[in-house]
């Protein structure tokens, strides 16, 4: 699968709410996701924080996709009740999986 396939598969499976053990196929064992408000080590670690607090009524509409060989990168208008931002996502994929995702948006909104 190539980069920008595994990272849209991502976001529909998270932004479903209801696919999150879904995605542990997606990633790899060596997984890392780093964020504003979150940091993990492994993919069975952000599984379980993404269970503790699933994304509900969370919506995106794709701005902008690039891909590399080795990465994707999803540029997306982000909402919720209450808050719209842009924000970016990088995929780091190795081996037909996700082995890293770095996420980057103005935390502030969510204050």
């Amino acid at each position: 699968m190539k980069p920008l396939d595994l990272a849209k598969r991502y976001m529909e499976n998270f932004y479903s709410g209801q696919k999150i053990d879904d995605l542990r196929s997606l990633l790899s064992d060596e997984f890392t996701f780093k964020g504003p408000f979150v940091e993990c080590h492994s993919a069975d670690e952000y599984i379980a924080s993404l269970k503790c607090d699933p994304p509900r009524g969370c919506r995106y509409v794709v701005l902008h996709e690039f891909e590399t060989e080795s990465s994707a990168c999803l540029i997306y208008q982000f909402s919720k009740p209450g808050i719209n931002t842009p924000m970016a996502q990088v995929f780091s994929i190795r081996d037909g999986t996700i082995s890293g995702i770095r996420l980057i948006f103005d935390a502030r909104v969510f204050a």
